[in-house]
């Protein structure tokens, strides 16, 4: 939202209602000015209210933007030193359970040659004894 269209149609809203107020209400001329005078300095009292809130709110989104632009890469570069580190942490890590699944692989594949070969030698004998 951009300040001054709002600021704008800010003091317009103000501006008319002040003005349909005052105009709609009887009462003399003398009471009518005093009231607009009155109006007139609540009003500018106001804007000067908002127009400060605006500067306030927009110093506080550079200040944002701003630290974002200089702590994102900071952050980022951290990041990476940490995954990089994690990385080279666990490499030996992640060596010895290569080789140790590779062992387990290993002797699960003697097992069941052994249990093949026991179930073979189990068999052979019943068929001897049946002839």
């Amino acid at each position: 939202m951009k300040t001054k269209p709002f600021l704008f149609g800010l003091t317009a809203g103000i501006v008319g209602g002040t003005i349909a107020v005052l105009f709609s209400t009887p009462q003399s001329g003398q009471q009518l000015r005093a009231n607009l005078r009155s109006n007139a300095e609540s009003t500018k009292d106001k804007l000067l209210d908002v127009k400060q809130q605006v500067g306030t709110v927009k110093q506080s989104v550079n200040s944002l933007t701003n630290e974002i632009k200089n702590n994102i890469p900071l952050i980022i570069n951290d990041l990476k030193e940490t995954i990089t580190t994690f990385t080279e942490e666990i490499e030996p890590s992640k060596n010895n359970l290569q080789q140790e699944i590779e062992a387990l692989q290993n002797s699960i594949n003697e097992i069941e040659k052994n249990v093949a070969q026991f179930t073979e030698n189990k068999k052979k004998p019943q068929e001897k004894i049946s002839d």
